[in-house]
């Protein structure tokens, strides 16, 4: 397996029992069973009303540390539903790193679902607006003084370009892409384009396929997984809009969030195969054949219309 989501530390649902029970003496003896697993945290549903999160590598803990400052404030100021940690656990002797609690958000992952495009439309109008009140000017003033400038480079459209194609060369070894020559003349124009240019807004960072959460109706239900929240430009995000939808969706999508220009359509569109052929490759080789069919699928998507 890729060393890459190989975990430095996996807890498992006895140590977290140990660990949730010897903090937070309102959750002992409450059922604890493992609810997901990524490549940087685990997390535990508890007592069926608490999820918890444990980092799995210590690359993930400056995340972690930035959910636990910056949810509080975002929540309350977002129109879908947000974790927002209530159990704080500090890094102890036996459990070197932090690790937070939140109520659950009841859904299923998007890519879990994998809705008909034709479906789509009424959750990219609601992400589009959710995306626009995310990335308010105003918002990134009142909450993003601590957070830090897009750490990850993913506005950065001529780095994740060359970055996507080395991906999409290991697909290919792999027997999952063959070489698609849309997406290649996509990449190649997109290594020659600047990043796009603006005020950093507040971005949720890693936003696909995984974190946008579905209720039973099809309906958008919340998003998770922020311990790549950040301050970058738009586009970051806007990956989910080329990835997720296309069609009348992401016409939708783009009405509700609003007009997006030429090198931030073109950053996100690049982001969008950056992060799919990731989620191929780490799909193929955890065995989630659900993902790795959405992200197969968003490949194309996201240099279509």
């Amino acid at each position: 397996m890729t060393t890459e989501w190989i975990p430095e530390r996996e807890v498992t649902a006895e140590q977290a029992t140990h660990l949730i029970g010897a903090r937070f003496h309102d959750l002992r003896g409450a059922p604890v069973r493992l609810l997901a697993t990524g490549w940087d945290n685990t997390v535990f549903l508890v007592g069926e009303e608490w999820a918890f999160r444990f980092p799995r590598r210590q690359i993930a803990v400056p995340g972690v540390e930035r959910e636990i400052a910056t949810l509080p404030l975002l929540a309350p100021r977002l129109p879908l539903p947000i974790p927002e940690p209530r159990y704080i656990g500090e890094p102890s002797a036996d459990f070197p790193w932090p690790f937070w609690g939140a109520r659950l958000i009841p859904g299923h992952e998007f890519a879990a679902v994998r809705p008909p495009d034709e479906h789509r439309t009424a959750i990219a109008t609601e992400t589009g607006a959710f995306l626009r009140t995310l990335h308010d000017p105003a918002l990134a003033r009142a909450v993003g003084f601590t957070l830090p400038f897009d750490p990850m480079r993913r506005a950065d459209t001529p780095s994740r370009a060359a970055k996507t194609s080395t991906r999409l060369a290991t697909l290919a070894r792999l027997g999952l892409w063959q070489p698609d020559p849309t997406v290649d003349a996509f990449l190649a124009m997109a290594r020659d384009q600047p990043p796009p240019a603006g005020d950093p807004v507040v971005v949720h960072g890693d936003l696909h396929a995984r974190h946008l959460l579905l209720a039973p109706d099809g309906r958008a239900a919340g998003v998770i997984d922020w311990g790549d929240v950040c301050l970058a430009d738009p586009a970051v995000d806007l990956s989910l809009a080329y990835a997720a939808f296309t069609g009348a969706a992401r016409k939708a999508f783009l009405t509700e969030y609003g007009p997006v220009p030429p090198a931030r359509e073109t950053a996100a569109r690049t982001l969008a195969l950056n992060l799919t052929a990731t989620l191929a490759e780490y799909a193929a080789e955890t065995a989630r054949p659900s993902l790795l069919a959405e992200s197969l699928t968003s490949l194309h998507r996201a240099v279509t219309d």
